[in-house]
């Protein structure tokens, strides 16, 4: 299969072209134990700054290629690459240095019960040994932009679902990251929460992000303007 290119203007397919990436896969497979064949001979190149769909139904190899984005799956073959690292060489502080350069929003909230919707989002910069000056100055405006600044002391189960996602998108900004991976992010919402999380996604992006996002509501993706990609047989195709 000939490469992908993902372009920031008018999302065209070129052949060979050479582009400065956020990420790009060179001929990856990923197969796993039990024979199933999750990508073939995938390549792409997605430039920083950009927003891509990738759709395709339940089961299609969507989640697997994010996965193989953040380490936690390994090509059988061909190369991952991500903002100049080789994934699949990183290993202990290495791998935790790319993943603290990348946002993953998931489609299950992974929320914390126990703790606030402020000490959700600050977990993460706790962890890394962010100071507290530097946490508290972060967190009103990530708050603000995801519209929560009300709900700070609040628990998950006070939430709506979609108040929920919009947490787990708070946890995943408030670092800056330079890409953001959502997976599903508005599978488990109505139509109108689903376009608020879609909203955000797009500040974010206008703001410098690199985003992809994986989905099966074609609907939402046919409202956007944005390239689109389609796993189907464990192969990419541009929509």
């Amino acid at each position: 299969m000939s490469t992908v290119y993902i372009t920031e203007d008018t999302g065209s397919q070129q052949q060979g072209s050479q582009v400065g990436s956020m990420v790009e896969l060179r001929s990856v497979s990923k197969t796993y134990a039990n024979g199933y064949h999750a990508l073939m001979d995938v390549s792409i190149k997605i430039k920083k700054g950009e927003f891509l769909f990738i759709t395709g139904p339940s089961g299609s190899g969507k989640s697997t290629f994010l996965k193989l984005l953040y380490g936690q799956e390994l090509p059988t073959q061909g190369e991952v690459t991500v903002d100049d690292l080789n994934v699949a060489t990183l290993r202990g502080d290495h791998l935790s240095f790319l993943r603290r350069r990348l946002g993953i929003i998931f489609q299950d909230y992974k929320l914390i019960p126990q703790r606030t919707v402020a000490e959700n989002v600050t977990f993460v910069l706790q962890a890394q040994g962010y100071t507290r000056k530097e946490i508290q100055r972060r967190l009103e405006p990530t708050l603000k932009l995801v519209g929560l600044l009300s709900k700070a002391d609040s628990f998950p189960d006070q939430l709506s679902g979609g108040e929920q996602q919009r947490v787990s998108i708070a946890r995943a900004i408030i670092a800056t990251p330079p890409l953001l991976l959502a997976d599903e992010p508005t599978g488990n919402l109505d139509p109108d929460n689903s376009w608020q999380v879609i909203q955000i996604l797009q500040k974010l992006n206008a703001f410098g992000a690199t985003v992809i996002v994986t989905t099966h509501d074609e609907q939402l993706v046919r409202r956007c303007n944005y390239p689109v990609v389609q796993v189907k047989n464990g192969r990419l195709y541009r929509k």
